[in-house]
């Protein structure tokens, strides 16, 4: 009887839907107006991570730091139509430099930290498994939209701060990030601070962890920015501005 009544052949399931595709990231701001070129030596970006974990204690806080910007800002007539393109050489960055964990106010960050965990902290800082250095050899941060949030276009205090929506390039994961950010003008000079937190995450990058996660570092950073650009080399107000208190 079976051998007389064969099964019906299985009817295939239908193809599963494609995933729509992922949005394109925005396009950076055109460049537009006067260039500023960042001056390397009077520009500074610093770090802090964090350590987390249940064997934390066992770890340290770090100060990262890059002494080595490049790039231009932009300015028109029009400021809020400012762009700018950073570029960070991955490879030039430091860690817990003496003086820069010195000028940290916070208990948090005591002057005593052996010449291994520093290199080591580079290492894995530097490693295929975070910024992967070797194949991705620079961080870029370029403009996509300047704009005075509710809360800055209050406060007549607050007129030199804007909101720029940034595209971050990050071991070629390209994210796009809202940071606030200060500005002070002379003529051919401006300078640009800002600090905020900043996940890892929100760069694509997963943060590093070890023993199984009882040793890791947080995902919340903090991100100190000054950078000075000038419209011609070392002007007189360029030069008031690098000497002026960080």
């Amino acid at each position: 009887m079976l051998a007389g009544c064969p099964l019906r052949p299985p009817v295939p399931a239908p193809p599963a839907a494609a995933p729509p595709p992922a949005p394109a990231p925005p396009a950076p701001a055109p460049h537009e107006g006067t260039p500023y070129d960042i001056v390397a030596d009077a520009s500074l970006l610093t770090v802090l991570v964090y350590r987390g974990g249940a064997l934390g204690s066992a770890g340290h806080n770090h100060v990262i730091a890059s002494h080595q910007l490049s790039g231009s800002i932009y300015v028109p007539a029009d400021l809020m139509r400012s762009s700018f393109e950073v570029h960070i050489p991955v490879a030039t960055l430091t860690v817990d430099e003496t003086a820069l964990r010195a000028a940290q106010t916070s208990p948090d960050f005591p002057p005593d930290v052996s010449e291994g965990a520093k290199a080591g902290t580079r290492r894995n800082m530097l490693g295929p498994s975070l910024l992967d250095a070797e194949h991705n050899p620079e961080i870029v941060l370029q403009a996509v939209q300047l704009e005075r949030s509710a809360a800055v276009a209050a406060g007549a205090a607050a007129a030199d701060t804007v909101l720029v929506r940034l595209q971050s390039t990050v071991r070629g994961n390209v994210r796009t990030l809202a940071v606030p950010l200060h500005y002070r003008r002379a003529e051919g000079a401006l300078m640009v601070t800002g600090e905020f937190p900043l996940r890892q995450s929100e760069l694509g990058l997963t943060p590093f962890s070890a023993m199984l996660g009882a040793l890791q570092v947080q995902d919340e950073m903090r991100v100190s920015l000054r950078i000075l650009a000038c419209s011609a080399p070392r002007t007189p107000s360029c030069k008031a501005m690098a000497e002026s208190p960080r």
